[in-house]
């Protein structure tokens, strides 16, 4: 991958050029010591990466990906070497576009490989999604096994680049008293997820949290997957993390989470999909929508990033396409019924 790197601190660019330069396949095509430096840069030479950091001199991290995505997109992961004080932009220049965010790899400490290997599977995966390498295999969805004990009403949401911000709109639009269990599956890494949830708590005004190991989905929680293995919905009602599937690119997979709602959810559901890169939720979506669910894709027109919602248009996986802003009203509608 031709991949550019953003930062002011000559000891963070040595750091990443040294964790780029493990993997041969892997070219640092130019360095940009600010932002402003960054969006010139992006005109002159498009890379299939950026690594991108957040505080900087002249334009920052966040300005920075914001107007890259508007005027040159591709693919951005921030990378930060304090992600605890700079939660809040992390999920802001996520909202703009930034598909995943990774700590920069510590220069000189232990094994460099080891130290690498968290943003070394970063840049796999984003390889993985622009088609530089060939993506795992689909795997076989099992039948349907609906327990039946369970009536209570599921809004099922996946979304990646893009995703904290329309997640805060969409949270937004909602009452407190909502009446469905709502389950949140972004692409994060676990180590960000607790901020997110704080993060979509005070930005959305709705008390999100993450989800815990054997607790059921309850009306009126708004729960997030919090770790990197998939959430997935079991036949008690209950939620659970898994490592499998094994081949997944993207931990927590959306589709693993539609796939079991679709298989053991008995009662009203709706699966929703917002921006982001790549394919993921698809395939569960459709899978929801061929159960009798009502499924949403988040439109073109307002998505940051329209890969996985035009993703399940293309295959015919949601019963409706609808902007971001009008799907909060669509869910109270579908739950006042």
């Amino acid at each position: 991958m031709k991949i550019a790197i953003v930062n002011d601190m000559p000891m963070a660019v040595e750091a990443l050029r040294r964790a780029v330069a493990l993997e041969p396949e892997h070219q640092v095509v130019w360095v940009a010591s600010n932002g402003a430096e960054a969006v010139q840069r992006c005109t002159e030479l498009q890379p299939d990466l950026i690594l991108m950091d957040l505080i900087m001199p002249v334009m920052d991290g966040v300005e920075a990906t914001r107007r890259i995505m508007a005027e040159t997109p591709c693919a951005i992961v921030i990378v930060t070497v304090d992600r605890k004080q700079n939660v809040h932009r992390v999920f802001e220049a996520m909202g703009h576009g930034a598909l995943d965010v990774v700590d920069t790899p510590a220069l000189g400490a232990g094994d460099p490989r080891e130290a690498a290997a968290p943003l070394l599977r970063k840049i796999l995966n984003i390889s993985w999604l622009i088609g530089q390498q060939r993506a795992p295999a689909a795997r076989p969805v099992a039948a349907s096994v609906r327990a039946a004990s369970q009536h209570r009403g599921l809004v099922a949401i996946g979304s990646s680049a893009g995703g904290p911000a329309a997640l805060e709109v969409l949270l937004k639009g909602l009452p407190a008293a909502f009446p469905a269990a709502i389950v949140l599956v972004q692409h994060v890494d676990q180590v960000f997820a607790a901020g997110m949830a704080e993060w979509l708590s005070s930005a959305a005004g709705l008390p999100v949290r993450l989800a815990r190991e054997g607790e059921p989905p309850q009306p009126g929680q708004v729960l997030l997957a919090g770790t990197n293995h998939h959430i997935r919905l079991l036949q008690n009602g209950q939620l659970a993390y898994t490592a499998e599937p094994v081949n997944e690119i993207y931990r927590p997979s959306i589709d693993v989470f539609f796939e079991s709602v679709a298989r053991y959810w008995n009662g009203d559901a709706v699966g929703v999909l917002l921006t982001g890169m790549g394919r993921d939720g698809a395939q569960g979506l459709k899978l929801m929508r061929q159960q009798g669910f009502l499924t949403i894709a988040q439109d073109q027109a307002s998505s940051a990033v329209y890969g996985m919602p035009k993703a399940a248009a293309a295959i015919d996986a949601a019963v409706e396409i609808r902007p971001l802003e009008r799907i909060a009203g669509r869910l109270m509608e579908f739950f006042a019924k």
